[in-house]
């Protein structure tokens, strides 16, 4: 384990009706909001009328901005930026998932200065300040409402990268189960793709010698998030296997389960996000493209993580590393299918004449993010296997 400082802090209130608590929360940080949400599942699911309840009695004024997107635009949070100074907020509410909280998070920090907020994400600006934060999360997948991360998409030039900032920390996030039960299983079925994604990137590529503890508590949540996943696919408003998966995305993915492994590199990620940035695909149906063929990639060089996680996860009894990597990685791909996602570019309408195309996109994240190994000779490569 290596030496690490863990700090985060973020509050959280969990369990059932406690939305009601968000006035309160959000009134200690400010007077008036701007109300970041999607395009209609919050209102059509009774969660908008519980955020807004709440503020009305708590005295907080709010103004409503709808319409993010999966898969956020800069060109969206610009005109959240822009409203949010004519309105003169003083905090920003996400109501929603990744992709709303993300935008809130960019919202509040470009308010704070003059230059585009793009800078942030080509690193050639710094996020110095940010509005206040506070989250209601929706959907249970990229933990954005525990952690500093934010993805933004630019539509022009088709970039979909990804920063992270202290600023970007939520101060409350208020997590309900059963705001999840309406997600259809097409959205539950990505979010927990994304969510053992997160975990699975930096248990295979972890750069430190033992991980043993960080190990464990991947598997546990992998599986508890595979277990709760089968449920919910048959009940959708099995509230204990809602709150399994809410909790655990979270965990597995606000800096308890790295700590101590080093750099991590996220390499299906990075892929990833030229899908999302060329087609507009849903996150967690690219990541259940991309993560098989990146781990039929590294069988080589990473069998014996591989092993470890089809013998701890899968029940995979062998004593060939290599062979018992392929069987892990093959029951990853086939649970994958059995939830209806995508397992291969095929699938997802994407040609083998695009793979070059998507290369040569993906090459702009690794290089951002420090992964120079991945080279679009060896991003060729690992597409080439999701055929």
């Amino acid at each position: 384990m290596q030496n690490f400082i863990f700090h985060n802090p973020t509050k959280i209130i969990f369990g059932k009706g406690e939305v009601k608590r968000l006035g309160k929360e959000t009134a200690k940080f400010g007077k008036k909001a701007l109300l970041v949400y999607g395009k209609s599942s919050i209102l059509k699911n009774g969660v908008y009328d519980q955020v807004t309840t709440s503020l009305k009695q708590a005295g907080v004024a709010f103004v409503d901005f709808p319409g993010v997107k999966s898969n956020p635009v800069l060109s969206h949070v610009e005109k959240g930026i822009e409203l949010a100074r004519k309105e003169n907020v003083d905090v920003v509410l996400g109501v929603g998932g990744g992709s709303v909280i993300d935008s809130a998070k960019v919202i509040a920090a470009g308010v704070k200065v003059d230059h585009s907020v793009w800078d942030f994400f080509t690193y050639t600006q710094t996020v110095k300040d940010a509005l206040p934060i506070l989250a209601v999360a929706t959907v249970s997948a990229s933990a954005s409402e525990m952690n500093n991360g934010a993805v933004l998409t630019k539509e022009d030039c088709c970039y979909k990268f990804g920063m992270a900032s202290r600023y970007f920390q939520p101060r409350v996030s208020i997590l309900d189960p059963s705001t999840l039960f309406s997600l259809d299983k097409e959205y539950s079925a990505y979010s927990s793709i994304d969510a053992i994604a997160h975990m699975l990137e930096a248990y295979f590529n972890t750069s430190a010698n033992s991980t043993i503890l960080q190990d464990r508590l991947n598997e546990s949540l992998i599986k508890t998030v595979m277990e709760s996943t089968d449920v919910i696919m048959k009940k959708p408003d099995d509230y204990d296997a809602r709150a399994n998966v809410m909790w655990a995305s979270v965990v597995g993915f606000n800096g308890i389960t790295t700590a101590g492994m080093g750099f991590s590199a996220f390499p299906a990620h990075m892929i990833e996000h030229a899908l999302s940035a060329l087609y507009d695909i849903a996150h967690g149906a690219g990541l259940s493209i991309v993560l098989p063929a990146w781990m039929i990639w590294a069988r080589e060089e990473k069998k014996d993580r591989l092993a470890r996680f089809a013998q701890e996860v899968f029940s995979v009894n062998n004593t060939d590393n290599l062979k018992a990597a392929d069987k892990g990685t093959a029951k990853l791909k086939s649970w994958f299918a059995s939830l209806g996602a995508p397992v291969s570019l095929k699938e997802a309408n994407i040609t083998e004449n695009d793979v070059e195309k998507i290369a040569d996109n993906a090459v702009n994240n690794a290089q951002m993010w420090g992964m120079t190994s991945y080279t679009k000779e060896v991003i060729v490569e690992i597409l080439t296997n999701a055929k």
